[in-house]
């Protein structure tokens, strides 16, 4: 008998007593075993990687109980296969066939500060001392407000802090300075975004984050270790497979994808990506994931005079750029999203901010009869990628996110404004063209009279009239139509403590929930088929709102936004917490989306919040999280997200989730400067040796 046949058979014992599901080697994957001087090696990431694409490449599998692996459907390319885990060092890089049985040798690390290395940033920021309530009092919120501006809402809204290059300060910066104060002062200076980085650290928080942060950085430099260390992968998260390809260039960054129709997610199936650079460039990315390959098109604008990232000011030089102004862009495209067609619709800016006559005062238009608007900072277009076409929609209030809802007018529904929320009616569009009829928005208002029609108002900071309406001074974050009643939710941030916005397009009324204790630090969230609200919260946790749990009066001069903390209820996210908080998990979601048709093969309605300081996804299933790593690059900072079922009423391959990186240094992360945005491909099949 061969040895061949014999490593089949001891394999398939193996597996049999090991309980698990034995499949023949396809001759599209690789597989084996990773053994240690421990012996076999559970919970460790198994990379197969090639150069051969357009694209970066990276198939990434983990190993079940036994340490064994296999690494599917590869396409057809040399592969370069080794191991990544907790407790280890990187293996060797072996060259490996299509087909082949691999087994590979894993490297213990020597030692703690060597294990260390490839922890989450989560580990690394947990280290990070926390100012007392004597130095944040003049933030609102306290500590907690001071928490959520150095966490999901200011810092880690844009950058993973505790990644290796941000827990360490560059030999530049620490010769240059007398001590890492000064040093951290001049980072934060740096580059196209320093004067909004230097307004939040010095302005609103008064200096302290530096302090802090100095301290941080030179405890670390001098051989200080996270006290916690990272559980390995277990449960479901071991039947991951996850593939790594990147887009755009190395000076720009992405922040959100499309390549579905949220609604029917087998639109498009197994085509393109839409990606959207925001501040960095003009030139919008697609990603074609059948060829490995990715192109760009120059998205254009309206009006000459049409402004430029390009001429924000700057502080100081780039540390890695240095005067060079990497980002130029004037359609500052932050979220794509496609329809029922295929077709692209963009929030992008088409001009200059001052409003045309038909959005102001005096217009005959009928939402600025109501409430006129002066300007719109973004606006909308649509692509239409088999043509080419791009078209120019001008909204008078500003747009950031945008979904469809599922009515008979196809309604696209808008987040950004600061005063309304706005809407267009793409079917009344389609056949028109005229923007200005089809469009509307509406001022929030609160029926604080209770009687269930939107009279006149109070408008903010006036005295409370109970012959009268409330209008608020709010504006949706994230969007969500509710496909149960047609109402449409809003995230409210960049307050303390935050809230959510309903707003019923039947009676152009509103309400409001304010996030109680332990919540605060709203940011994005989204809805699920029953119209329950889940978002990411700075205080580490996923909170859950449903709107059916209030036992109070939903209207009338009680219902202004602390009416319902029946409704809510709270899920500690995975990682460690501050020292002086340890019972806050450290992790700092930067958004969460609601797998509303099981896209990705953990169930219905699975709420998933961006794990943006765990390198990967944090899903809730059935009360407890399954985290979806991404170990290579280390660095990926999730943002956008998108299930799509490429082929229905297939096995596991036909669907999954996709995930862009949205830092907007991509160059802090592995592999440095010169490697281009992330995009991730997260499957669930049923075993970890599933084919």
């Amino acid at each position: 008998m061969g040895r061949a046949v014999l490593a089949v058979i001891f394999f398939a014992i193996a597996a049999c007593l090991a309980g698990t599901v034995v499949y023949a080697q396809p001759a599209d994957a690789i597989s084996g075993v990773v053994r240690s001087a421990n012996g076999p090696e559970a919970g460790v990431w198994v990379i197969a990687e090639t150069s051969d694409f357009a694209t970066r490449f990276a198939r990434i599998v983990v190993t079940d109980d036994a340490g064994r692996y296999l690494i599917p459907a590869l396409p057809r390319a040399h592969y370069r296969v080794w191991v990544r885990g907790y407790g280890l060092l990187d293996s060797a890089k072996v060259d490996a066939r299509l087909g082949q049985r691999l087994d590979l040798s894993a490297r213990l690390a020597p030692d703690p500060a060597s294990a260390a290395r490839v922890y989450p940033a989560a580990y690394w920021y947990a280290m990070l001392a926390i100012p007392d309530a004597s130095e944040t009092a003049h933030v609102p919120g306290g500590r907690n407000g001071y928490l959520m501006w150095v966490k999901n809402m200011g810092c880690i809204g844009c950058h993973q802090l505790g990644n290796e290059a941000t827990r360490t300060l560059p030999a530049s910066l620490k010769a240059q300075f007398p001590n890492s104060q000064a040093a951290w002062a001049r980072r934060i200076q740096a580059g196209q975004a320093g004067s909004q980085m230097t307004a939040l650290a010095m302005r609103l928080l008064g200096g302290v984050p530096i302090k802090y942060l100095a301290q941080w950085t030179d405890r670390i430099a001098a051989g200080e270790l996270p006290p916690g260390k990272p559980a390995r992968p277990s449960g479901l998260e071991r039947n991951v497979v996850a593939t790594v390809r990147d887009w755009a260039d190395p000076k720009s960054y992405l922040h959100d994808l499309s390549g579905t129709d949220r609604r029917h997610p087998t639109v498009n199936g197994g085509g393109a990506l839409y990606g959207s650079p925001e501040l960095s460039t003009d030139r919008l990315p697609s990603l074609d994931p059948a060829r490995n390959s990715t192109h760009t098109f120059l998205a254009p604008v309206r009006d000459a005079d049409t402004p430029s990232s390009h001429d924000d000011p700057v502080l100081a030089p780039s540390l890695y750029w240095g005067n060079e102004r990497i980002w130029d862009s004037r359609v500052s495209v932050h979220n794509p999203m496609l329809d029922a067609h295929g077709r692209v619709w963009y929030t992008a800016r088409i001009r200059a901010a001052q409003n045309p006559a038909f959005c102001r005062r005096g217009s005959s238009q009928p939402s600025a009869r109501v409430f006129p608007l002066e300007r719109s900072e973004r606006q909308l277009a649509v692509y239409e990628p088999a043509s080419g076409r791009y078209t120019f929609v001008d909204t008078c209030f500003s747009t950031h996110h945008l979904q469809f809802a599922s009515d008979a007018n196809d309604t696209l529904w808008t987040s950004g404004d600061r005063e309304v929320v706005g809407w267009l009616d793409t079917k009344a569009f389609d056949r028109s063209g005229d923007a200005a009829s089809a469009q509307g928005w509406s001022p929030f208002v609160l029926d604080t009279n209770g009687n269930g029609r939107r009279d006149a108002w109070t408008e903010p900071g006036q005295p409370t009239d109970p012959n009268k309406d409330r209008r608020l001074a709010a504006g949706f974050y994230a969007v969500m139509p509710n496909p149960a009643d047609g109402s449409v939710w809003g995230s409210v941030a960049f307050s303390y403590p935050g809230g959510l916005l309903r707003y019923d397009p039947r009676t152009q009324l509103s309400e409001l929930y304010n996030v109680p204790a332990p919540g605060f630090g709203v940011r994005g969230a989204d809805i699920d088929r029953n119209g329950v609200v889940w978002v990411s919260l700075a205080s580490g946790h996923l909170g859950r709102f449903d709107r059916r749990a209030c036992r109070g009066p939903l209207k009338g001069p009680q219902a202004t936004g602390d009416h319902c903390p029946e409704g809510w209820s709270f899920y500690r996210l995975p990682g460690p917490g501050f020292a002086q908080v340890p019972d806050e998990s450290v992790e700092s979601s930067y958004y969460t989306w609601v797998d509303q048709f099981d896209t990705l093969g953990l169930g219905t309605n699975v709420p998933i919040a961006t794990g943006n300081l765990f390198d990967g996804v944090h899903a809730l299933v059935n009360g407890h999280f399954v985290t979806l790593r991404i170990p290579y690059p280390l660095g990926f900072y999730a943002k956008g997200m998108e299930g799509r079922i490429d082929a229905a009423g297939a096995d596991w391959k036909g669907r999954g989730l996709w995930v862009t990186s949205g830092d907007r240094t991509p160059w802090l992360k592995e592999g440095g400067k010169g490697t281009r945005p992330l995009v991730v491909h997260f499957q669930m099949r049923p075993t970890p040796l599933s084919p």
